[in-house]
C-alpha cells in the first residue's frame, strides 16, 4: 500500500483507533492505542512517548545508572517518529492498523537509544560500502496451559507444560495442537511476518519457528512482531509463551539464531557464495565470519543481554561456548551454510531467544563488516568435530558480569556500534547484574536452609 491507501484504510476502519509501539532496549514493544485524528496529525510529524521506556528494565524498574534519562530529567517525552513502511493489520486484532517508530532526539535525529535506528545506522555502513544485508532469525520456545494470573498464582513454579515428553519434530504433538499451530502459521502470514517452517523443538511443549528471511530492517522487524504476536496468539488459546534462553537446567535452551549474507547492491548475486573455492566461500564471506569470531567476546551483550542468557551457554546444550566455526556444524559458535548461490549463509548460533533482534542483527552486521573492511583472514580452522571441545580460539565470557565489563572497555565494541550507544546500553546491562545480585533464589535455599 502506498501512503494514500494506508490513510484511507485507517480512516474507513471501524474502529477508530491505531496501535503503535517503540521496541525498548530489551526488545520489548511498548505501545499504545491512539486515535484516528491524532494519527494523521502526525503521521508527517512526530508523536511521543514518554522517555521512561528507555529508563526503566524490563520490570518496569527505573534505573538509578543512567544518563539518558532518569529522576534528574523529569522523564519527558521521547520524540517519536512513525513509519508508514512498517504497516500491518493485526487479524487476531480484527485487522487494526498497526505501525511500528522509532525514537529521534530534538534535531530530528536518530536517537543513539533507539534499537531499531542503531541497525538502521549499521545498515547505511553496509550500503555504503556496496552491500545488501539479507537476514533472517529461528526462534525456540516453550509454551504452558497457563495464564498470565495462573502462573502468578504459581509463583512460575510447577507450571504446566503445553504437552509432556521430549517431542522434537513430533507429527503427533503438532496434531494434538494443531489450532495452536495453525494459528501461528496462518495469522502471522496475514500479519506480514511469513515463517518458512514451524516444529516441535525437543522439549516439553516447545515450537521452533523459522522466518522466511528479508533485507534486515524489515527481518528485525519480523522478528520483534514474531515474538508478541506469538505470545498474543497463544493468549486466545489460554497458553503462555517464553523466550528465556533457559527455563530449567535439565532441559535444552531456546536460541534465536540468526542468518545472514551479503549481496550485491542489485540483491542479486549472493557475494558470500564462490564456485571456484574448495568451500564454495567468497573472501567477502571468510572476512566476514573472521570479523565476527574476533568481535564476539566484546559484544557478547547484544547476543545474550540478561543473567539468565548465560545458563543457556554451557557446555554440551545444543548452544555454543567457545570461539569457533565450522561448516554445517551444530556445536560451533558461527555455522557456515555454503549451500548454493542462493542459499549460501552464515548462522550466529551464540544468540537466544531472549535477545532484542534490532541489537542482536546490528551486532551480526556490524562486526562482520569490520572483518571485511580489515581484512581479516580466517586462520582458523573449520572445526570438524565436537566445538566444545575446540578451545583453540579461546571461549566465550561466562557470566553477564565478564561480558558487560569486556564491552564497556573495548574501544572495538564503540567503533562498530557508537559510543553513545555502548555508553547507554553497558549501563543498563551493569543494572541488570545488579538485580540478580540482590535475589534470593530458590537454589540458595535449598543448598544452604538446613545446613549452614
Amino acid at each position: 500500500m502506498n501512503k494514500e491507501e494506508i490513510v484511507q484504510y485507517v480512516k474507513d476502519h471501524p474502529s477508530g483507533k491505531v496501535k503503535i509501539a517503540v521496541t525498548d532496549i530489551d526488545g520489548i514493544l511498548r505501545g499504545k492505542y491512539i486515535s484516528v485524528e491524532k494519527f494523521l496529525s502526525v503521521i508527517d510529524s512526530n508523536t511521543g512517548f514518554c522517555d521512561v521506556v528507555f529508563g526503566w528494565d524490563a520490570a518496569d524498574v527505573a534505573y538509578d545508572n543512567v544518563e539518558f534519562t532518569g529522576w534528574h530529567s523529569g522523564y519527558p517525552d521521547a520524540l517519536a517518529k512513525l513509519d508508514l513502511s512498517t504497516f500491518r493489520k493485526i487479524p487476531w486484532e480484527n485487522d487494526i492498523p498497526f505501525f511500528l517508530a522509532e525514537i529521534i532526539d530534538k534535531s530530528d535525529q536518530p536517537s543513539y537509544v533507539c534499537p531499531r535506528q542503531l541497525l538502521k545506522r549499521v545498515l547505511s555502513d553496509a550500503k555504503n560500502a556496496g552491500y545488501t544485508p539479507f537476514f533472517s532469525q529461528e526462534f525456540e520456545w516453550f509454551n504452558f496451559a497457563e495464564t498470565p494470573r495462573s502462573a502468578n498464582e504459581k509463583q512460575f513454579r510447577n507450571l504446566t507444560p503445553l504437552t509432556p515428553g521430549m517431542f522434537g519434530y513430533s507429527i503427533l504433538r503438532s496434531t494434538l495442537q494443531n489450532p495452536f499451530f495453525t494459528d501461528i502459521f496462518q495469522l502471522l502470514k496475514k500479519f506480514d511476518v511469513p515463517l518458512e517452517g514451524l516444529h516441535t523443538e525437543t522439549g516439553p511443549g516447545t515450537i521452533e519457528a523459522a522466518i522466511v528471511y528479508s533485507e534486515i530492517t524489515e527481518a528485525a522487524d519480523r522478528a520483534v512482531l514474531f515474538k508478541t504476536a506469538v505470545k498474543e496468539i497463544a493468549y486466545k488459546h489460554a497458553i503462555m509463551a517464553t523466550f528465556m534462553a533457559k527455563i530449567n537446567e535439565n532441559l535444552p535452551g531456546c536460541g534465536g539464531h540468526v542468518h545472514q549474507s551479503l549481496w550485491d547492491d542489485t540483491g542479486k548475486t549472493n557475494l558470500f557464495y564462490d564456485e571456484k573455492d574448495n568451500m564454495k566461500m567468497s573472501e567477502i564471506m571468510k572476512y566476514y565470519i573472521a570479523g565476527q569470531l574476533h568481535c564476539l567476546p566484546y559484544i557478547l551483550p547484544m547476543f545474550a543481554p540478561v543473567i539468565n542468557s548465560f545458563k543457556r551457554l554451557v557446555e554440551g546444550a545444543w548452544a555454543p561456548t567457545t570461539l569457533t566455526w565450522g561448516v554445517d556444524n551444530r556445536t560451533v559458535a558461527l555455522r557456515a551454510l555454503p549451500g548454493s548461490s542462493k542459499s549460501c549463509r552464515l548462522e550466529t548460533r551464540v544468540i537466544g531467544s531472549d535477545v532484542n533482534p534490532y541489537l542482536a542483527m546490528a551486532a551480526a552486521l556490524a562486526s562482520g563488516l569490520y572483518g571485511i573492511r580489515n581484512k581479516l583472514d580466517l586462520k582458523q580452522a573449520a572445526t570438524t568435530g565436537n566445538g566444545y571441545k575446540d578451545f583453540s580460539n579461546g571461549t566465550l565470557p561466562k557470566t553477564l558480569d565478564e561480558a558487560t565489563q569486556m564491552m564497556k572497555h573495548s574501544k572495538l565494541a564503540k567503533e562498530i556500534l557508537g559510543e553513545s550507544f555502548v555508553r547507554h546500553f553497558v549501563q543498563t546491562r551493569e543494572w541488570e547484574w545488579k538485580q540478580h545480585l540482590k535475589a534470593v533464589t530458590d537454589w540458595e535455599y535449598k543448598r544452604y536452609f538446613e545446613i549452614i
